[in-house]
C-alpha cells in the first residue's frame, strides 16, 4: 500500500512525500529510520496515480535538470551509497519538484524490489528506452556507477551543444525579427501614408517604376493583410501536419542534409549523437543489434535511422559493423575507419567516442563561422530594402522639383 507522510527532518524542515509499505506501521519505520520525525501518515490509495500524472505532467523538466539527476545518480552510486539511498538524498535535493517526485517514486519502487531502470521506465517521456536500457546493463554487469556516469557525460554533453547552439542563434534571430519588423512598419503605415503624395504624379506618368512597384506592394499588403497572416499560419500547420507523417519527417530531414552550407553541418552533428549514442550503449554492454537499433531512433533523423535499421539488418546476417555501415553509404569515412579499429581492438566505444568528440569540434567551427555569415548578409538585405524605399520616396521628388525648374 502507498502511505502520504507529513515529517520534520533533524534539521527542523518539513517533507511530504509518499512511501510504499505492507503496513502502516512498516511506513513509519521506513520514514524513520533516516532520523525523520513523522507528524501524519495515512494511506492513499490513489496517491501512486496521482504522483506519476503530477511527475510525468504538470511541470517541464529542463535537459539540463535531467542532466544534474543523472549527474547526481552517477556521483552518489560511484561513492558507494546503496541505490535506495542515492534515490532519497535525489529526492530531496532535486531543485525541480517534478523530479524529485520521480526520485520519491523510484525510491519506493527499489525498496520493493524493482530494479531502478525498471523505475525510472515508467516514465519514458523524461527517461528513453536508450536511458532506461543502459543503465539495466549496468546493473546486470555490476557496473552500475560507471555507466550512470557515462550516461551522465552524455547529457552534460547534449545540453552543452544545445546551449552553444542557442546563444549562436540569438542575435542572428533578434536581428531577424528587427528587419521583418522594420518591412512592415515601412510597408503598411509609412509608404501608405505618402501614396497620397504620388498620386498626381502618377496620373500624369511621372512616377518611376521602382516607385509603382513600392506602391503596389505596399497597398496590397495593408489591403489584404489579413489573407497574408492567416496564409502564414495555414502554411505553418500544414508544414507541422506534413512533417508529423513518416513520409514528410523524412523528405524533411532528407532535405536537411542536402542544403547548402547547413546541410554537412546538420549530417555531422547527427553522425556525433548517432556515435555518442551507440558508444554510451555499447560502454553499458547493451547487445549491439539492439544497441545500433536505439542508437538510429535517438539520431534524431529519419534518413540516418534507415540506414541505422540497414546496418542492423547486415549485422544481424553476420557481416562487421563497419563493413555494414559502408554498404550503407550514409555514413562517412571517419566513423567506419573508427569503428573498424574499434572491431579490431575490441575498444569499440573508446573510438565510437573519440569520433563524436571530433566532429563536435568540426560542428561548433562551422556553427561560428555560419552565425558570422548570416549577421552581414541580414544587415545588407535590411539596408537594401531600406535603401530602395528611400530612393523609391525621393526619386520622385527630386524629378518633379527638376521638372518644373
Amino acid at each position: 500500500m502507498t502511505y502520504a507522510y507529513t515529517a520534520l527532518e533533524p534539521s527542523g524542515k518539513k517533507k511530504t512525500g509518499f512511501i510504499d509499505a505492507a503496513d502502516r506501521d512498516s511506513a513509519i519505520a521506513l520514514v524513520t529510520r533516516d532520523g525523520r520525525f513523522v507528524v501524519e501518515i495515512k494511506e492513499e490509495k490513489n496517491a501512486r496515480v496521482a504522483k506519476s500524472a503530477t511527475a510525468t505532467g504538470r511541470k517541464h523538466v529542463s535537459r539540463s535538470d535531467l542532466a544534474l539527476f543523472s549527474r547526481r545518480l552517477a556521483d552518489l552510486s560511484a561513492a558507494g551509497l546503496p541505490l535506495d539511498r542515492v534515490l532519497q538524498v535525489i529526492s530531496e535535493q532535486s531543485e525541480s519538484s517534478t523530479l524529485s517526485l520521480i526520485a520519491e517514486e523510484a525510491l519506493a519502487d527499489v525498496r520493493s524490489g524493482l530494479p531502478v531502470s525498471d523505475a525510472l521506465a515508467k516514465h519514458p517521456k523524461l527517461f528513453p528506452p536508450v536511458y532506461t536500457l543502459t543503465l539495466k546493463s549496468g546493473e546486470a554487469s555490476g557496473q552500475f556507477p560507471q555507466v550512470a556516469e557515462r550516461l551522465a557525460d552524455f547529457q552534460e554533453i547534449e545540453v552543452t551543444r544545445r546551449n552553444v547552439v542557442t546563444s549562436a542563434l540569438i542575435y542572428p534571430a533578434v536581428l531577424a525579427c528587427v528587419a521583418v519588423g522594420v518591412v512592415i512598419t515601412l510597408m503598411t503605415y509609412v509608404v501608405p501614408k505618402l501614396s497620397g503624395v504620388f498620386s498626381d504624379l502618377d496620373k500624369a506618368g511621372q512616377l518611376p517604376e521602382n516607385t509603382k512597384v513600392l506602391l503596389a506592394t505596399s497597398n496590397f499588403m495593408a489591403n489584404n493583410w489579413l489573407f497574408l497572416l492567416g496564409g502564414i499560419v495555414a502554411i505553418v500547420l500544414f508544414y507541422r501536419a506534413w512533417t508529423k507523417t513518416e513520409s514528410g519527417a523524412h523528405s524533411r530531414d532528407h532535405m536537411l542534409m542536402r542544403l547548402p552550407l547547413i546541410g554537412s553541418v546538420v549530417k555531422k552533428a547527427t553522425v556525433s549523437r548517432y556515435s555518442r549514442v551507440l558508444g554510451t550503449l555499447v560502454y553499458g554492454g547493451v547487445p549491439i543489434l539492439e544497441a545500433l537499433n536505439l542508437a538510429g531512433m535517438a539520431a534524431g533523423n529519419r534518413v540516418f535511422n534507415q540506414s541505422s535499421i540497414q546496418v542492423e539488418n547486415d549485422v544481424r546476417e553476420g557481416k562487421p559493423i563497419a563493413i555494414a555501415m559502408r554498404d550503407a553509404r550514409d555514413f562517412p569515412p571517419v566513423l567506419i575507419n573508427m569503428v573498424s579499429v574499434g572491431e579490431e581492438t575490441g575498444d569499440l566505444p573508446k573510438m565510437l567516442g573519440r569520433v563524436s568528440a571530433s566532429l563536435d569540434f568540426e560542428v561548433d567551427n562551422a556553427m561560428r563561422r555560419l552565425t558570422s555569415m548570416v549577421e552581414p548578409f541580414i544587415i545588407l538585405t535590411m539596408g537594401s530594402f531600406v535603401g530602395f524605399v528611400v530612393i523609391s520616396v525621393l526619386l520622385p521628388i527630386v524629378n518633379s522639383e527638376s521638372m518644373a525648374r
